[in-house]
């Protein structure tokens, strides 16, 4: 299976690289490779992962309080959303349930 990140969610890969890299010299790089680690495991573990918000499997991160918002369509693993955890889950919900775009 191939693996698609939405404009969305490398937006939001982006914004938690710069505030990391403000926290600490190397952190955002270590952000980085770490949140592409968990996104790379989905090639062995996709789907086994909880649902949540009606139809988006949730991965958490391993070494950042993240989670990866996905569905597996046909051979293609799409990710909708990479959401920093300590957010409102009511705003994750919102965004998620109005979301179109793959």
């Amino acid at each position: 299976m191939r693996i698609e990140i939405s404009s969305f969610a490398q937006r939001q890969l982006q914004a938690g690289y710069r505030f990391y890299a403000s926290q600490s010299d190397g952190l955002g790089d270590y952000f980085l490779d770490s949140m592409m680690a968990d996104v790379e495991s989905l090639h062995i573990h996709a789907g086994v992962h909880a649902v949540f918000f009606g139809n988006y499997h949730r991965l958490l991160a391993r070494r950042f309080p993240y989670s990866v918002y996905y569905r597996i369509e046909r051979d293609t693993i799409r990710i909708y959303a990479i959401f920093d955890n300590r957010r409102n889950p009511d705003l994750i919900r919102q965004r998620l349930t109005r979301r179109r775009e793959p």
